[in-house]
């Protein structure tokens, strides 16, 4: 069996997702309660207002958490909770909640790893110019400097940012998640590097505040690439398409992950963007590449990939009746090994799984249960990729399935369902899934469920 005995199993969910409480005990808005409010922005409307209520049912949440044997949970604190401006003086009351749900985690024996943004930017900052003002990066910094304050006597293990190119461009470039805008390259490229001096800004900051002995990533999305065959052609063309840039937005991978982890930004892709890459300041790529512990990804879907006869890569469509989840998304196991494998040979770093699920169809059966056997199928069958990749010599840490519960997916609203633990909207009623009870199984086994 490839998973070594200190492998951490998890699951995550974020703050704007699953919380609720939008506007209660001080909590100042962000960019998607501005967002939800935009006539046909969210699919029927839905808004993030009263999500899962997990600000009041966190006890409830830790407790179902606790039962299926989470080692770890991946949550993300909301900005504007604990600084209902932005930066200025910290919202208490937003404070104590994580307080209270950090205390009940460790005391359920579940190790809280804190994401310190998952998009939820506060609404008062946005105004200020967003990211497209350098001084997000100060305002990151102040904001990460609050939270390891107050939590890292017991928080050890830290992500800065969950996923910049999407709220890059799918908030600044497309305009289909907030805060909406629909900007030129050039303006999507100056926000990008400011997110990225954020993170290094919120490394230090996390650093300097540190209570205790740190771990830090980062949670960036991928974009797999997985090789038609398994000829040595296709395999590098695979790996060449994985971190190509792309001419038209910033969809990038190797645009995010190299002036993180080695210092530059990728040549081909400064070439490429020509007069609109951002302007570098003296210390921008000493700032952005501080020195992190592992290399946090999100995994979920993926193209196929063939070499030309030149080399180069050529996408290749799935057939006719490929397996698709309920987002539509390709169901692409191989995605799992790939990624892990293609970003620790050039990272070098450790690999932590940050995401990685399905979204299905689910209801409550007429037997009062909720089967979800596709589920348990997608997960079984990318997990064992992932033991794949460890048996090749990967170092993979830690896995955290996304979701813990039903939550809001963004744009798309409540129609998508991710989540171990059904929620029922209306009611809040929380029912554990299938999937739920057969994780706790590979949890406890450490993987050798999914041979059984």
């Amino acid at each position: 069996m490839a998973f070594p005995e200190s492998f951490l199993w998890g699951s995550a969910a974020a703050s704007y997702q699953i919380e609720g409480a939008a506007y209660a005990d001080g909590k100042g808005a962000s960019v998607w309660d501005m967002f939800c409010r935009k006539p046909g922005a969210v699919v029927d409307g839905h808004t993030g207002d009263v999500a899962c209520d997990h600000y009041h049912r966190y006890a409830e949440d830790v407790a179902l958490m606790k039962a299926i044997g989470l080692k770890a949970y991946r949550l993300s604190i909301s900005w504007p909770r604990v600084l209902p401006e932005g930066i200025g003086t910290p919202n208490a009351a937003g404070l104590a909640f994580y307080d209270r749900l950090i205390d009940s985690l460790l005391a359920a024996g579940i190790e809280p790893w804190v994401t310190l943004f998952h998009w939820d930017f506060p609404l008062a900052l946005y105004y200020r110019g967003g990211w497209l003002n350098r001084d997000s990066a100060d305002w990151f910094s102040e904001y990460a400097a609050l939270v390891a304050d107050k939590f890292s006597d017991r928080v050890k293990s830290w992500m800065t940012l969950n996923e910049p190119q999407v709220y890059i461009n799918a908030g600044h470039l497309d305009g289909r998640h907030a805060p909406g805008d629909k900007l030129a390259l050039r303006e999507v490229l100056r926000a990008s590097h400011h997110t990225l001096l954020a993170h290094g800004r919120g490394v230090q900051a996390i650093r300097a505040a540190s209570k205790q002995p740190c771990r830090i990533g980062y949670a960036p999305a991928s974009y797999p690439k997985v090789p038609l065959t398994t000829s040595r052609a296709d395999i590098e063309a695979a790996r060449r398409a994985f971190f190509a840039p792309s001419p038209s937005n910033l969809w990038t991978m190797s645009w995010w992950l190299d002036p993180v982890f080695t210092g530059e930004y990728p040549a081909d892709a400064w070439r490429l963007y020509g007069a609109d890459v951002p302007t570098l300041r003296q210390g921008d790529l000493e700032l952005i590449a501080q020195p992190v512990d592992f290399f946090g990804i999100n995994i979920y879907a993926g193209d196929c990939i063939r070499a030309l006869p030149d080399g180069s890569p050529e996408k290749v469509p799935w057939p006719v009746g490929h397996p698709i989840t309920a987002f539509e998304w390709p169901i692409v196991p191989e995605a799992m090994y790939y990624t892990a494998r293609f970003c620790h040979e050039r990272y070098q770093k450790p690999i932590v799984v940050t995401e990685n699920g399905i979204s299905c169809r689910d209801w409550v059966s007429t037997d009062g249960k909720v089967h979800d056997p596709g589920r348990i199928d997608f997960t079984r069958r990318y997990l064992t990729e992932l033991e794949r990749a460890i048996t090749d010599g990967v170092p993979v840490e830690a896995y955290f399935h996304w979701s813990f519960i039903d939550n809001f997916e963004w744009a798309r609203g409540y129609k998508e369902r991710f989540g171990l633990i059904h929620c029922d909207y209306a009611t809040g009623k929380r029912t554990p899934k299938d999937s739920a009870a057969w994780y706790a199984d590979v949890i406890r086994t450490n993987g050798a469920a999914l041979h059984g």
